[in-house]
């Protein structure tokens, strides 16, 4: 039956970040869970055994070795890398948690430095926007080009209507 619950949870999530936080005051983890749940994030306190049950044969199975002693599962937000930044500050501030691993896209990030690494990814959002700023560098220097010459066309030609309006004679421009 908590095999069957843990299945229903965690469906569609193939991507989050394993801790023990077992060390954890009543009040710290009040704290942790409040905020991390204004950001859409859960945590789910789970069973060795049974996660293991019902992570095989899904996004979650790289945990399968890392389930010993107390642990919890990290989830939601946006992506898996905002959830690893999150529990990344919180471990700064609560140093009762422990950072167990990461999945990402079926990847493994094994222990602190793993989950820390993943912490410092791109989100999807940004890696869109860094791809979005490569594509138009070379398009926003072609037209920089491109609008020079007319740039330098059009300072001649003012300068031609400003010496006409003071009455000027235009004996050669260049």
């Amino acid at each position: 039956m908590l095999v069957n619950e843990y299945k229903r949870r965690l469906e569609g999530v193939d991507d989050a970040v394993l801790v023990d936080i077992r060390k954890l005051n009543a009040v710290e983890n009040n704290e942790i869970r409040l905020d991390l749940r204004k950001k859409d994030i859960r945590v789910t306190v789970i069973r060795n055994s049974l996660a293991r049950s019902a992570f095989h044969d899904t996004g979650l199975a790289g945990f399968e070795s890392l389930l010993v002693g107390p642990s919890a599962i990290v989830y939601g937000g946006e992506s898996v890398v905002n959830v690893a930044r999150e529990i990344v500050d919180w471990s700064k501030k609560a140093k009762a948690i422990q950072l167990k691993a990461a999945v990402l896209d079926g990847q493994l990030f094994e222990g602190k430095a793993g989950v820390e690494a993943l912490s410092s990814f791109p989100t999807r959002d940004e890696a869109l926007a860094q791809i979005v700023q490569l594509v138009m560098s070379p398009a926003q220097q072609l037209i920089g080009a491109a609008v020079a010459p007319g740039g330098n066309i059009l300072g001649i030609v003012k300068e031609i209507i400003s010496k006409l309006e003071d009455g000027e004679t235009i004996s050669k421009v260049g």
